[in-house]
Parts: C-alpha cells; structure tokens; sequence
C-alpha cells in the first residue's frame, strides 16, 4: 500500500473510537486500578462507613436517652413545682389563721383590759366617794358640833356626845334626802 492509502485509511477510521492496542492497555490498566482498589481501598471505605453509621446510631440511641432523662426531669420539676405551690397555698393559709387567730387574741386582750381598767376606775370613784362621804361627813359633823354648841349655849367637847349628835343630824339629814326622792 501507498503511503498515501495508508493515510487515506486512518482517515477513515473513526477519531472516536481509539485504536485496539491502546483500548487493551486501558482495560487491562483498569482492572488493575480497580482490582488493587477492591482488595485495598473497598474495606477501608466500608469499615470507615461501618464505623460512621455505628457512630450515628449511637448518637441517635444517645438522643433517645437524653430525651428520655430530659422528660423525666420535666415530669420531677413539674411535680415539685406543684408541690411548692401547694405548700405555698398551705402556708398561705397557715398566716391568714395565724394573723384571724392574733387578731382574735389582741382583741380578747384588749377587752380585758378594757374591763380591767373599768373595773379599777369603778373601784377608784368608790374608794373616792366614800373619803369624800367621809371627809364631808367629819365637816358637817364640826360644822353641826360648833352650830349645836351656839345654840344650845354649851360646849360639846365630849367626844361621846359630839358623836351623837353628829350621828343623829346626819341621820335626820338622810331621811330627808330619801323622802326627797
């Protein structure tokens, strides 16, 4: 063949599809990459993505824990804050009975006090009517003595018969405040 054919034959021959020799080389080079890749990389690969879902999955079960935990401290805070507003309104109402039963108690307090305060200003005004009947009554009883002792032109300086007297002026005095009335 002439030079000239033979390039006229590679022409023809289509640019996309490469010449066997090198289509050999390149299947063969492919499947010893992909043979060594097999043997060494593939477990590799498939122990790094064993060990990633394992790890995902414990982290996912890890969640599952934690939320567990989460919701049962939830569930004990709800409960204790429940029993804190319980005790809350117990000792609320502990006050409020405590604060009626003080009041209850200063206005007992107060009462006796009161009726102790009224019975010594009674006892007082007592006390101070009977000096005051007294004491008057020793005046009028001098007064009636030196009156009687004018009158009747003698002295009554006889303790005894002062007495008498004084006695039976007052006693006339008494009967007549009492018909008065």
């Amino acid at each position: 063949m002439s030079p000239l054919l033979h390039i006229a034959a590679e022409e023809l021959q289509n640019p996309l599809v490469p010449p066997i020799p090198e289509l050999v080389i390149g299947l063969l080079a492919f499947v010893i990459v992909f043979g060594f890749l097999a043997k060494k990389l593939l477990p590799n690969i498939n122990k790094v993505l064993e060990e990633r879902r394992e790890a995902i999955e414990g982290g996912i079960e890890k969640a599952e824990a934690a939320q567990t935990e989460a919701q049962s401290v939830l569930e004990q805070y709800k409960a204790q804050l429940a029993e804190a507003r319980h005790e809350a309104a117990r000792l609320r109402q502990e006050a409020q009975e405590q604060g009626a039963a003080l009041i209850a108690e200063m206005r007992a307090e107060g009462q006796r006090q009161r009726e102790e305060i009224i019975a010594a200003g009674h006892t007082q005004v007592e006390a101070d009517r009977k000096a005051a009947s007294a004491a008057l009554r020793q005046d009028i009883g001098k007064l009636a003595t030196d009156l009687a002792g004018k009158l009747v032109g003698e002295s009554l300086e006889d303790h005894a018969r002062q007495s008498r007297v004084i006695d039976r002026f007052l006693d006339q005095l008494e009967e007549k405040a009492e018909a008065a009335r």
